[in-house]
Formats: C-alpha cells, sequence, structure tokens
C-alpha cells in the first residue's frame, strides 16, 4: 500500500497476487486465510472508500463474532452494516447454512448417547436465542440420530411442551429413544423447578410408550455451557 492512501482504500488489483483473497485460497488452501479474507471471497467487491476486505472486517465487526454473523438471516445481515446489499447478505446467509447443515450431517453419524455431542450438534443453534427453544432428538438403536424437531418456541422464559406432542413425534420416526433438548436465554443452564417437573413427566411418558428418555440437555451461553440431567443422577437408562 503506498503511503498516501487511508487504510481501506487500497482496490484489491493494486495488492500483489498471492495476497488477493481468492487466489490466495487457491495458492495456499482454504485454511491460510483469516475470517475477513474468506467472508470477502463472498462479498466480491467493496464500497467507495473501502476495499471488500475492509468491508468483511467492518461486518464481522458490527455483527459482534463470526458465530453471531453465521446466524443471522439475510435481512439482519443487509442491516448489520452499511455497504451490505441484499443479494451479499443472500449469499453470507446461504453459505452459513450450508456450513452448519454439513456440520449436522456428520454429526448424524455420531454417537449421541454423550451430552458433550449433544451440545456440539445443538449450541450452534440454541446458544444464543433469545427465546426458550425445545427440541428432541430421536435416536435409532445405536443412538446415532434419526431426526431432529422443535416442538415448541417460547418467550424469554417460558416455553409450553407436552409429552402427547414429543411422543407423537417420536413414534412416528419409529424412533428407539429419545434425548430433550433446550435453552436458557440466561445463559444459565441450571435446570428450574418447572424444567424438572417437565423431565419427571417426560420420562414416565417414555416408559409408557416403551421409547425412553436418554437425557434431556439445557444449553446455556457461559460456564458450564451445559447441564445434563444424566449427568447428574435425575435421569437413569
Amino acid at each position: 500500500m503506498t503511503p498516501d492512501k487511508e487504510p481501506g482504500t487500497q482496490k484489491l488489483r493494486d495488492m500483489a497476487e498471492a495476497e488477493r483473497p481468492r487466489e490466495k485460497l487457491l495458492l495456499k488452501g482454504r485454511s491460510a486465510l483469516t475470517d475477513e479474507e474468506l467472508i470477502a471471497i463472498f462479498l466480491r467487491v467493496g464500497m467507495k472508500g473501502c476495499n471488500v476486505l475492509e468491508l468483511a472486517a467492518r461486518l464481522k465487526r458490527a455483527a459482534g463474532s463470526l458465530t453471531a454473523l453465521g446466524r443471522m438471516e439475510a435481512r439482519e445481515i443487509s442491516r448489520c452494516c452499511k455497504g451490505i446489499g441484499m443479494a451479499k447478505a443472500a449469499t453470507l446467509a446461504a453459505v452459513f447454512e450450508l456450513g452448519h447443515r454439513a456440520v449436522k450431517e456428520n454429526m448424524a453419524r455420531v454417537d449421541m448417547g454423550s451430552p458433550a455431542a449433544v451440545y456440539e450438534y445443538m449450541a450452534g443453534n440454541l446458544r444464543y436465542e433469545q427465546q426458550e427453544n425445545f427440541v428432541v432428538l430421536m435416536l435409532d438403536t445405536r443412538r446415532h440420530l434419526i431426526r431432529s424437531s422443535t416442538i415448541s418456541k417460547g418467550t424469554l422464559n417460558r416455553t409450553m411442551v407436552h409429552p402427547r406432542d414429543v411422543f407423537r413425534e417420536a413414534i412416528v420416526a419409529n424412533a428407539c429413544s429419545v434425548i430433550l433438548v433446550h435453552n436458557h436465554p440466561s445463559g444459565d443452564p441450571t435446570p428450574s423447578k418447572p424444567d424438572r417437573e417437565l423431565t419427571r413427566a417426560m420420562v414416565a411418558a417414555g416408559s409408557a410408550v416403551h421409547i425412553p428418555v436418554h437425557d434431556h440437555i439445557i444449553i446455556g451461553a457461559g460456564l458450564p455451557p451445559y447441564y445434563s440431567f444424566k449427568e447428574h443422577g435425575l435421569i437413569h437408562t
């Protein structure tokens, strides 16, 4: 960059070819690129007075983190940062969704009997949700995921769930067991009294229809990152 140019004003064509994001990826592989360089590839162009790398950096800063950006819908991405139109926002939203789906596809072949595995699978969707979401994971005989279903989306601190809704889904999926998952928007995964009462009702209902509840995981946003009813001896399988 020449001394008389302000940061962010240098055009990509003025950069060394090996340092341009797309060329760098082809030369060194995708892992060699920074978050901003990867984002820049999908943004393609910047805006007046701001090259595409600086625009990518501004977008990441405005979102707060790469994780937060990856959770945004296209309209949220567009509103997040000046210079991001709907076409660019839609491209980024699609890319992040493909990444989420690839992770889920891989996790579907993992033994979900471990609370840590359940957390890894669900945290990206639930960790920063501002409302309670109640999800049921339906498992086969090897505790591999058949599919998941969101049973309820609630208010900031309450969600309405009935055992019949959970086990209707499990019966249709021919599940051998289920894992219950919900998030606490407060970030603290410690179960409340209603959480404990709901878990007891779910375990009893599962026993009645011979589809046991393997675990109930509450996802938070701090440390500890989750609470497992099974790990705390409140569910026995």
